[in-house]
């Protein structure tokens, strides 16, 4: 045998997130993904979205004493039928040859097929396959058999076939960095090198190819046989019979999209894209699970998963709504069975799980309990589903008991409130009603309306820091505690590290979700303010036109140099925020259109949204360029989503996920909300003229001076008392049944809400 040198090779890496074009086979068996980037092939998943097997499938055009690797030039054109017929050809241009690439998904099989054409003058075309099989967490064997290449996993079931329609002229396997044949082609202006094996260790597939026209076939499987039985099985079809199957599949695709929404004709071609874009997210083993990215954020410098190839209950929902607004709601019934399926015990999502369930980051953020809740309110129509009731009421009890305070925010960063995450909820907490008991609704409505009563105290800063020197006397804040709940202390901002920040100092975008669901009116002065502020401090001006950054101070992006984010960085704007203030600019009657032209301006150059984009002088070494893509998640579904539910905001004169019994529910109450005392969020005052509560888990005896009161159940297996109009209850002790205190308190009444 002859034996690569090298081993085990360089550190593995994954590849640029920066995407051409993502697709799938949309009909028939096969669970593959592609992703195209920089004109190649760069990564392959299967059998599901979770799971990239593939590193690269890049080409080197030979011309004369030259040589050329198609990625690292400029200037190739990317084609498709249209918008939302995700069937890519990319064509490379060099000096006098053109290399053109047309790639296909065997909707029958795991095979990924590219037909290649080499015109003008050139002497050979190689391909060169970097395999990560096992998603990286394996070591690799390549090997060269019967002019086939091969590797697999060594300790996983998965293997790959690389096979040509014409056959390979020489072919080998190495190790990246040592002995691969990008190495061997830049060593000796050709390849020389032709090694049988190479084990366990980071390896690559070259081969070059024997004829300037063909098709090479890259098959996926449990074992080699079945891979190698699958890539040649594919080419025996008949690649264009093959081709033609994965076409229409997309074309029938394309049909649907286009009979689904009414969409002004400037944004319709990039909402049909974008809901294409999402239907390659969502996995086909497990319908309904919808990743965040079949993207690798700063792939190139990392080799450990870290990706957004994990299904976010935030993400998904949001890739939800916007389907329902393309007129898709079969696709938003599947991912509500899947959360169905997702579920905890307990009634929460983890912070984010793979398509099938298993969690991977186990973290919670009660926006990612409510939205659930929401998107079933939204699809639902009247029939009863056991499964979903059960879903509903399992995510209340978990939102009563562990509310208003989340331990991560929707940025994953930060425990406290967090006006995004208390939107949700309230609104979640009313949408659920209808799936309740009475004495569980009224219970809910209680809570729900005491916590929306309670948001301007909690998150409001009247005269804070960031008032000085601004014509506004106040502005919601990113954060507030965990534990006071209010937006005075300090706190840790993550990818930083320069140490604790005031909360009164930290905006978001956030706030705008108070809105958008329905709880604050667009011209509340507050929310002006708040307005202002965030167009003055987060929004960014770029070639391209406006973005927003998360919150003033984000550490989340490249640094300044451009060097990949790594723990640390400088966060850049991201679009989809755009698109949440086109949202409010709708809602409060002033032009959006600009939000969403700012959108499509900063797509990369298959037109997919990225997560961040760059605002800085340009880097042209790194592929920075002011307004366009970072090297951050690229496409990211939530951008897609946002684009299709603000381009659709005009059909319907509100937001998607604004629901009616929301709206109604907080415009029909005449009286104002009782204040919830609760052992683990309390208060020493409250306004004249409410009713108090005194909320606990288990029954108990509430003794205030000389009066006593017996708690009484309520819904969700708590107790409480009311006390209607109180005094003042300067002092009171809640005792449980064997008359042992559990808790202490007192209530002040005060003429004005503070």
């Amino acid at each position: 045998m002859n034996e690569a040198f090298g081993s085990p090779g360089m550190a593995a890496t994954w590849t640029s997130s920066q995407k051409d074009i993502v697709t799938t086979a949309l009909d028939g068996a096969s669970q593959i993904w592609l992703t195209i980037g920089h004109g190649i092939g760069n990564e392959v998943y299967w059998p599901s979205t979770g799971q990239p097997q593939v590193r690269d499938i890049g080409f080197i055009v030979a011309h004369g004493d030259m040589w050329t690797e198609v990625k690292r030039r400029p200037g190739y054109e990317l084609v498709t039928e249209s918008p939302a017929v995700l069937a890519p050809t990319t064509i490379h241009h060099g000096d006098g040859w053109t290399l053109s690439l047309t790639w296909s998904i065997d909707p029958d099989r795991d095979v990924v097929l590219v037909s290649y054409v080499l015109e003008g003058e050139a002497d050979a075309v190689y391909v060169l396959v970097a395999p990560h099989l096992g998603a990286g967490s394996y070591t690799n064997t390549a090997w060269v058999s019967q002019n086939q290449l091969f590797a697999s996993a060594d300790g996983a079931d998965v293997a790959l076939c690389l096979v040509s329609s014409t056959g390979f002229a020489m072919a080998s396997a190495g190790y990246v960095g040592s002995s691969d044949g990008w190495q061997d082609i830049n060593e000796h202006g050709a390849m020389t090198w032709e090694f049988d094996h190479a084990g366990a260790g980071n390896v690559a597939l070259t081969g070059k190819l024997l004829a300037a026209t063909g098709t090479l076939a890259l098959g996926l499987a449990t074992t080699r046989q079945g891979a190698s039985i699958l890539a040649r099985s594919s080419l025996a079809d008949g690649p264009d019979a093959v081709h033609g199957r994965f076409l229409a599949g997309w074309r029938r695709f394309a049909s649907r999209c286009s009979e689904g929404a009414d969409i002004d004709a400037r944004w319709r071609d990039l909402a049909q894209h974008s809901a294409a874009v999402l239907a390659c997210h969502e996995d086909r083993t497990y319908p309904g699970a919808g990743v965040a990215s079949l993207s690798i954020p700063w792939g190139n410098g990392r080799s450990d998963l870290g990706g957004y190839h994990l299904v976010w209950a935030r993400d998904c929902v949001e890739v939800a709504f916007a389907r329902l607004a393309m007129g898709d709601s079969s696709s938003a019934r599947r991912t509500l069975s899947w959360l169905v399926a997702a579920q905890q015990p307990d009634g929460h999502w983890t912070q984010n799980a793979y398509p099938d369930g298993r969690p991977f980051w186990s973290g919670v953020q009660l926006d990612e309990v409510a939205l659930p809740i929401l998107l079933a309110a939204a699809l639902d129509d009247g029939e009863p589903n056991p499964a979903v009731t059960a879903m509903v009421r399992s995510a209340v009890s978990f939102l009563v008991d562990h509310g208003p305070s989340s331990p991560q925010d929707r940025w994953e960063e930060n425990a406290g409130t967090n006006p995004f995450t208390l939107a949700t909820i309230v609104a979640a907490l009313i949408a659920a009603r209808p799936w309740l008991d009475k004495a569980d609704a009224d219970y809910v409505l209680l809570v729900a309306r005491y916590w929306n009563d309670r948001i301007e105290d909690w998150l409001y800063s009247v005269d804070g820091p960031l008032c000085e020197d601004r014509e506004i006397d106040g502005y919601f804040v990113r954060l507030g505690c965990i534990d006071t709940l209010d937006a005075r202390g300090r706190v840790d901002v993550r990818n930083r590290a320069d140490g604790a920040i005031e909360l009164e100092s930290l905006i978001s975008c956030d706030f705008l979700a108070l809105v958008r669901f329905g709880l604050r009116d667009p011209h509340d002065p507050r929310i002006i303010n708040t307005v202002k502020l965030i167009d003055e401090l987060l929004a960014v001006q770029l070639p391209t036109g406006v973005a927003y950054r998360r919150y003033n101070g984000d550490g989340y992006g490249e640094h300044d140099d451009g060097q990949p984010f790594d723990g640390t960085g400088v966060g850049r704007p991201w679009p989809l925020l755009a698109g949440e203030r086109g949202h409010y600019a709708a809602q409060a009657g002033e032009p959006y259109e600009r939000y969403l032209d700012s959108m499509m301006a900063m797509t990369g150059a298959g037109n997919l949204l990225p997560e961040q984009v760059w605002d800085a002088a340009a880097i042209d070494e790194r592929f920075l360029t002011p307004g366009h893509p970072t090297g951050s998640a690229m496409p990211l579904a939530w951008a897609h989503a946002e684009f299709i539910k603000l381009a659709t905001y005009e059909a319907r004169s509100r937001p998607i996920e604004q629901l009616e019994i929301v709206v109604a529910t907080l415009a029909a109450a005449t009286t104002p909300p009782a204040w919830v005392w609760r052992v683990d969020l309390s208060f020493d005052s409250m306004p004249a003229g409410r009713d108090l509560i005194v909320d606990y888990s288990a029954p108990f005896v509430l003794t205030a001076g000389s009066h006593t009161f017996m708690s009484t159940p309520t819904g969700l297996h708590r107790y409480m008392v009311r006390v209607t109009n109180p005094d003042d209850m300067a002092e009171f002790d809640l005792a449980d049944k064997d008359g042992h205190t559990v808790a202490t308190g007192a209530v002040h009444l005060r003429t004005t809400q503070a």
